[in-house]
């Protein structure tokens, strides 16, 4: 190695590791990362209720669709959205789709069921003594948890963590499909 090459090499090396930490993205203040993953955790809390229900349902034959319920409760949602500082809109579609992956998560158990041939549950949860309240608990903090995605929406690199503790945080038993359908509005209002 000629004289004049070890300073060279490691000018190059600096600079390599100094790109290197230049290329890492940006990642949100830990508060806001916080609020994130409060946010997944709730989702993921109301996705839990999805195979109650569907038990329930499975059981008593009832449609997995209830379109005049959902409408009620968005409803309801878009009243308390407001008074909360929520877009109505945001919260009627996020709700809207909290609605449709838990259908989703139903559809495929009462499928599976129907193919193995399942008889109804020895001791099914009951809807409105059980499951319900669950979901009455969960919405108003889901509304509180809108609140603070609203703020984050702009923050640099939250989009990123959504999308990667989305994962991690949220356990659909399927193929991801109820975990994309329930962010897919913050996915949508989020900046990458």
């Amino acid at each position: 190695m000629t004289p004049g090459a070890l300073p060279l090499l490691l000018t190059l090396l600096m600079a390599l590791l100094l790109a290197g930490c230049q290329m890492q993205p940006p990642e949100p203040p830990d508060e806001d990362k916080a609020a994130i993953d409060r946010m997944l955790v709730l989702i993921d809390e109301r996705l839990d209720v999805a195979p109650l229900v569907a038990q329930s349902k499975w059981n008593s034959g009832e449609p997995i669709e209830a379109p005049e319920r959902e409408a009620q409760i968005l409803d309801q949602v878009a009243e308390d959205a407001e008074a909360a500082g929520v877009d109505d809109a945001f919260a009627r579609r996020f709700f809207d789709k909290q609605f449709e992956a838990s259908k989703q998560v139903q559809r495929r158990l009462h499928h599976q069921w129907l193919q193995e041939g399942r008889s109804t549950f020895a001791d099914p949860p009951d809807l409105a003594e059980e499951v319900r309240p669950v979901l009455d608990r969960l919405t108003p903090q889901l509304i509180e948890a809108l609140a603070d995605m609203q703020r984050i929406a702009e923050v640099e690199g939250a989009g990123r963590y959504l999308e990667q503790r989305a994962v991690e945080l949220i356990q659909d038993d399927f193929d991801g499909e109820p975990r994309d359908v329930a962010i897919a509005p913050l996915r949508e209002r989020f900046a990458p």
